[in-house]
């Protein structure tokens, strides 16, 4: 039969065959090893078919997180993860010490090159004749020359952390120096950002790309979402990639940033404390304390040689992402109904020239979370000097509600860093220099919030497709109390609806 011969050629067939020499016990092991491979295959199958019910009950939650640069949007990731990954969170504490140290030694480095730039604009006006010299400029002590040199090795402490912080083949993004975050807007451009009642623009469309008259020494280090901190900080003692071994990041006691960092206390102390160095920073328009990543007012703890991250550092470390990232959790925490829950958290780039990045998410998004950092009225976007941030928040808040792909979609504005807000009303700064259509209101905290709110609320119902309820909130997302009450809020809101689109409530 072709049929036979075919299956006696089968190679497989022969394999399988039990041997024609078999003997009854030999044949019963042969079956009971049989019966047991089979046993485990069928539980692989059941564990499978499974594994692929739950899936299809398990809920998804899609948030996106959204707003320009420097918005406050990773600090809320990592509010939601304190929150409601609380271990993984404080078992990755230590990893951001690096991060923190990193930041402190840019403050300094900030002040250092103030210093100079000041000594070289001195230095070409005497040149230039008594008239062009300004009777007013802060004079340089000595002793601040003395402190830059006593400084010298924080240079060196910046390299070793970069590249700790940034992998080989990515030298790109550790640009030395610093995007001056908080460059003063001209209050011609800025006074028109809200001077329509409506909320709407005058200054017309947001557009895309960055301005080129930066220079190389305005740059400021990034790392890409593929880059997670823990692979690239807590790689392990030894070199990185042929870099220095003391970059490496030893958790068994010192390294050299926190031994040299250590070493320099007072004298960052003594820089930071001295008045004509304060003086020359209020005359340059540098604000470090209205900069995410400052720390000079915590150096007794930073620079301890024994020093552990808090929860409210972690907060503040400044790290700037680039690209797109999905962060994926289930929460640890009892959360009532929402346990198991599975929250994908969408942190996307918020430079201007990444902004077309954030359609294609919109689409399958629960909800988004836009934060507009409200106390930049009277600053203007490093990236672009001609742009006053809060005119680019209130122009990307048009744009996110306008969009016919998130008409069903729940917004949820973050007015964020009230903190510094409440600080620079205090300190004289008044709004309707920079918001003609604020008027001669009280220029206090409550007062310009509530303004604000109600800005962007008018915003929202005059462009959106839909209509749809405004979930607004004044916040401080480093400030842990208040922000933990908001985000509870906003979870079981944005859970609430992800059900009832889904019909199970």
């Amino acid at each position: 039969m072709p049929s036979r011969a075919v299956m006696n050629d089968d190679p497989l067939a022969a394999v399988m065959a039990p041997p024609p020499d078999e003997t009854p016990d030999e044949r019963a092991i042969r079956i009971q090893r049989e019966d047991e491979a089979r046993r485990i295959s069928d539980a692989i199958d059941d564990a499978i078919k499974q594994e692929r019910v739950m899936q299809k009950r398990k809920k998804v939650v899609k948030l996106l997180l959204l707003g320009q640069s420097e918005s406050g949007k990773s600090t809320t990731l990592r509010q939601f993860q304190r929150l409601y990954t609380p271990s993984a969170f404080r078992e990755e504490r230590i990893l951001w010490r690096a991060v923190i140290q990193l930041n402190l030694v840019r403050s300094v480095r900030k002040i250092l090159d103030a210093i100079s730039d000041h000594q070289d604009v001195i230095l070409e006006s005497t040149s230039g004749g008594e008239d062009d010299y300004d009777d007013n400029a802060p004079y340089v002590h000595p002793d601040l020359h003395e402190l830059k040199m006593r400084l010298l090795p924080l240079r060196h402490i910046e390299q070793l952390l970069i590249a700790k912080l940034v992998p080989p083949g990515e030298d790109e993004a550790s640009g030395f120096g610093y995007f001056p975050a908080s460059v003063v807007a001209p209050p011609a451009a800025s006074s028109a950002s809200m001077s329509v009642a409506s909320g709407s623009i005058s200054s017309g469309r947001y557009t895309h790309g960055y301005s080129h008259s930066l220079s190389q020494r305005n740059q400021e280090i990034f790392v890409r979402p593929g880059m997670a901190l823990k692979g690239f900080v807590a790689r392990g003692k030894g070199s990185i990639g042929g870099r220095p071994s003391s970059a490496s990041n030893s958790m068994d006691g010192p390294d050299e940033p926190t031994i040299v960092i250590h070493e320099c206390c007072r004298d960052i102390q003594a820089l930071w404390r001295d008045r004509s160095a304060r003086e020359i920073l209020r005359r340059r328009k540098i604000k470090l304390e209205e900069q995410s990543g400052f720390f000079l007012d915590d150096l007794d703890r930073i620079g301890s040689l024994r020093y552990l991250p808090s929860d409210d550092d972690v907060l503040k470390a400044r790290l700037k992402t680039v690209g797109v990232a999905e962060y994926i959790f289930e929460l640890e925490t009892a959360a009532g109904r929402d346990s198991g829950t599975e929250w994908r958290i969408i942190d996307v780039g918020g430079s201007r020239s990444q902004v077309p990045t954030w359609v294609p998410f919109f689409d399958t998004v629960d909800a988004i979370i836009f934060l507009a950092p409200i106390s930049g009225f009277d600053l203007a976007l490093a990236e672009d000097p001609s742009v006053n941030r809060l005119e680019d928040s209130v122009l990307l808040w048009k744009m996110i509600c306008s969009n016919e792909l998130l008409a069903h979609v729940e917004l949820v504005l973050f007015l964020n860093k009230c903190d510094i807000l409440d600080k620079k009303l205090k300190s004289g700064v008044r709004l309707s220099k920079y918001v003609r259509s604020f008027q001669d209101r009280s220029n206090d905290s409550e007062t310009v919030q509530k303004y604000f709110r109600a800005k962007f609320n008018a915003i929202q119902r005059e462009h959106s497709p839909a209509p749809r309820k405004f979930y607004g909130f004044c916040t401080s997302v480093t400030e842990i109390t208040t922000t933990s009450g908001i985000l509870a809020s906003v979870r079981d809101m944005v859970l609430r609806e992800h059900l009832k689109r889904s019909r199970l409530i």
